[in-house]
């Protein structure tokens, strides 16, 4: 478990000049990102691991769908986006190579995985599927803003479902449904599944996963018995009225809207991508049909910085438990040689032998820039050794969500008792 004196966290006491949105503001104060141009960001290490973490959530919740992991390029030939229509996006980037073959970079990979469908499925006994990985996008994005929420670069999950009908798309469809939404859940985040529109990606229909906050670009419709739709979904709608200054009713009903980031969206496509690539099969009388294909799209980064917009304080960043970089931030209070630094060397190494998530802040600073950088970084827990734990014999305990003190736990007591005391606290946190 790392030791903050070998880590790499460049905190920052001011935000920078730009930056409008929270997540913007705390994500670089804490040293999670670090821009390198419009629209470029990089990870650093403990902002990687709250992405990572997203990852791993998302990567179980598909392959219990039964979605196979695979990685397509990210650079392309432009010919299967001629095929489909979407060469003259305007956010794609294009290029040549040395040969001046026509590439692309992809913001998205309906063309790639299709054509791979076109090669590799043959016959009505290949179907259903479905395929994802986690993959970087490229978009020319002509506004980029608000830190990692609209960037050129991003690592996005999109996984495709190939059915033989309708109706095996719908059962496809269903099971992101249920895997997005155990994803929302267990992320911690407030979230809702709206109506949206299908938008460059075409097909039958589609929703969007927003989570609501003030940095959000979008805007979402709510109401009674779960009425959720994205403005201009709402706005087609012929039972909801709208009285030109922004609010709307449903059967006299007013509905409220909010601002929110869009974290997911899945689509119905149809045959919208097989027809124009060729992707079709052989049913049980020999005859050839189109695949019908879904596509599911859902931004790790922007569930990071929506979980920080919504959970944030005027301290700093509050982890949900799930997204958290480290379950416990150690801090130490004492030069070396001293009992009470002694003390907080035996915590960390019966943490870090515990398998206790652990950043251990052990530099030469006083407490209060210590307990600044920790809430402002925003573990879910932060236990402190200092003088006054080797006097009163007991490890001082914070819960960051609120600043909650909790009891504290016995600095000389048995490894055991320590590690069960932080796992019990853990596991009552949201």
């Amino acid at each position: 478990m790392p030791r903050l004196s070998e880590y790499m966290l460049p905190t920052e006491r001011e935000a920078p000049a730009d930056a409008e949105a929270i997540s913007h503001k705390l994500m670089v104060r804490a040293g999670l990102i670090r821009q390198m141009g419009a629209g470029m960001w990089t990870w650093l290490p403990a902002g990687w691991r709250v992405h990572q973490r997203v990852v791993a959530i998302v990567r179980e919740e598909m392959d219990a769908i039964g979605a196979q992991e695979m990685l397509m390029p990210v650079l392309q030939p432009a010919e299967p986006w001629r095929k489909t229509g979407r060469l003259e996006i305007e956010e794609l980037f294009k290029l040549n190579d040395r040969k001046g073959s026509e590439l692309v970079l992809a913001m998205t990979h309906e063309e790639a995985v299709t054509f791979h469908a076109a090669q590799t499925i043959r016959s009505y006994r290949d179907l259903p599927q479905i395929l994802y990985h986690f993959q970087v996008k490229e978009r020319d994005e002509p506004r980029p803003r608000a830190g990692v929420l609209r960037t050129r670069e991003f690592v996005m999950k999109d996984s495709y479902s190939f059915d033989r009908d309708q109706a095996g798309m719908e059962e496809r469809y269903a099971l992101h449904v249920g895997a997005y939404d155990r994803i929302m859940d267990r992320t911690g985040l407030r979230s809702y599944r709206v109506e949206s529109d299908v938008g460059m990606m075409g097909g039958l229909g589609a929703h969007e996963y927003m989570a609501p906050c003030p940095a959000g670009e979008d805007q979402v419709v709510l109401g009674p018995e779960g009425y959720a739709a994205n403005v201009e979904v709402a706005k087609q709608d012929p039972n909801v009225h709208e009285d030109g200054a922004g609010n709307y009713t449903l059967g006299g009903e007013p509905l409220r809207v909010e601002q929110a980031i869009e974290i997911g969206n899945i689509f119905k496509l149809g045959t919208r991508y097989s027809q124009p690539l060729g992707a079709n099969y052989l049913d049980e009388h020999g005859d050839e049909h189109p695949i019908w294909m879904g596509s599911y799209g859902i931004g790790p980064a922007r569930i990071v910085a929506a979980a920080v917009e919504q959970f944030a304080d005027e301290h700093g960043i509050s982890w949900p438990r799930a997204l958290a970089p480290f379950a416990v931030h150690l801090v130490g209070l004492g030069k070396p040689g001293t009992p009470e630094h002694d003390a907080a060397e035996r915590v960390y190494e019966t943490l870090s032998d515990g398998g206790i998530d652990t950043i251990y802040d052990d530099r030469d600073l006083g407490p209060g820039e210590k307990f600044a950088e920790a809430e402002l970084l925003g573990c879910p827990l932060r236990l402190t050794v200092g003088r006054r734990s080797v006097q009163s014999g007991e490890i001082e305990v914070q819960v960051r969500r609120g600043r909650v003190q909790a009891p504290g736990i016995a600095l000389d007591g048995e490894a055991e008792g320590l590690i069960g005391a932080v796992d019990e606290l853990w596991q009552g946190l949201p």
